[in-house]
């Protein structure tokens, strides 16, 4: 019987295309590369693509988000996978650790992670890697001096930030939605928090589902730009005062909290989109004054209870939504191929010395986003 990891296997064409490349070519031979991602089934790909190009792989998870399949999978294929799904940062910590113990030559991070804890216990061998996030680009560039290798930031490729932000998280955050809660978008007031590429994407995918949209951004040219895009723009207050569905997609920590008790409508979803899970101060949250009580509801959704008898919402407890909850699928098969196909030949990049040094928390090349464009555009609309 076929897997779900085998279906997304077979359906990464890009990465079974780089794979079969590598595998005669041998970027990473007698090379280690460390990784701390999302373990699900398109990491799964990527992972092994890495392996066929030679490399020893050695990896761990990010919170919350790990599924116990990918890590049997990953396993089975010689994959050394530190640790298992864990919400505990202290234990993965420790997971990030280990992988950081076998001093590997490449990083491939998400969030800054690995590069941050690297400079706790710095090793010669380094040679560099790639960082998949926006927070994590903001965490490493105050580390540039100290880094000294070079790191491409996938997610300001031009590619990452109109294919998976924009289209895929935005669809992947509704159909999450929609899942765990099985309630209807229609005539919904959706308030989103960010109006970066993630913001927009899950901005428009919940228009296009009949919610009613509105936007917090403090930037005003992004604020203006949600305007032009016929998204309301109304002050933080005042949004949080009418909106059904909250979602936040900032990158940035305490985005909603316990100050906001009192505006939130009775009933309100609270969501979060962000790597981190912080952007929802939770615990904050549960430990205020005026929460009489939680309710660990069915399939990811805890209800808290006020003192005033408003009930509030809270999805994959403040986690990252379309990797947290019951069946959780994350973003489509083709966006994650193509940004992962960006990670592999990023990753050959700093291999083959096609970096230079001066290249510390950098966007991805012109001609790497032009290579996997190509490829992408012959491989799925050729």
């Amino acid at each position: 019987m076929t897997s779900r990891i085998d279906w997304v296997r077979a359906n990464c064409r890009l990465l079974l295309a780089i794979a079969e490349e590598f595998a005669a070519t041998q970027p990473f031979r007698d090379l280690t590369i460390g990784t701390g991602i999302h373990l699900e089934p398109k990491t799964v790909a990527l992972l092994l693509t890495l392996k066929a190009g030679g490399a020893r792989v050695v990896s761990t998870g990010n919170l919350n988000s790990t599924q116990p399949e990918a890590v049997e999978y990953l396993r089975a294929q010689d994959i050394d996978v530190v640790g298992d799904r864990t919400t505990d940062e202290r234990e993965h910590d420790e997971y990030l650790r280990e992988v950081l113990s076998r001093r590997p030559h490449l990083l491939l991070d998400n969030g800054g992670d690995l590069f941050a804890r690297y400079l706790d216990d710095r090793y010669e061998q380094l040679l560099g890697g790639t960082e998949e996030t926006t927070s994590g680009r903001v965490r490493l560039s105050k580390l540039r001096a100290q880094l000294g290798r070079p790191i491409l930031v996938i997610n300001d490729s031009p590619i990452k930030q109109f294919a998976e932000n924009r289209h895929a998280v935005g669809q992947s955050v509704l159909e999450s939605f929609l899942r765990i809660t099985n309630r209807a978008t229609n005539g919904r007031n959706v308030l989103v928090f960010g109006y970066g590429s993630v913001g927009r994407g899950i901005a428009a995918s919940f228009r296009n589902a009949f919610a009613s949209v509105a936007v917090v951004e403090p930037d005003p040219v992004l604020r203006l730009e949600a305007s032009f895009d016929g998204f309301q723009v109304p002050d933080r207050a005042e949004g949080l005062r009418h909106a059904d569905v909250v979602i936040t997609a900032t990158g940035a920590a305490g985005v909603i909290t316990e100050a906001d008790l009192d505006v939130l409508r009775d009933r309100v979803v609270l969501i979060n989109a962000g790597h981190f899970p912080a952007e929802i101060a939770v615990d904050r949250i549960m430990a205020d004054g005026r929460v009489s009580g939680r309710r660990d509801g069915p399939e990811g959704i805890t209800t808290v209870e006020l003192t005033d008898g408003r009930q509030i919402h809270l999805l994959t407890g403040g986690h990252m939504v379309n990797l947290g909850g019951p069946r959780p699928l994350g973003n489509s098969i083709e966006s994650m191929d193509v940004g992962f196909a960006l990670q592999a030949r990023c990753l050959e990049a700093v291999a083959r010395g096609r970096t230079s040094p001066e290249d510390v928390v950098v966007p991805v090349p012109a001609w790497i986003n032009a290579l996997v464009a190509e490829a992408f555009l012959k491989l799925y609309r050729g």
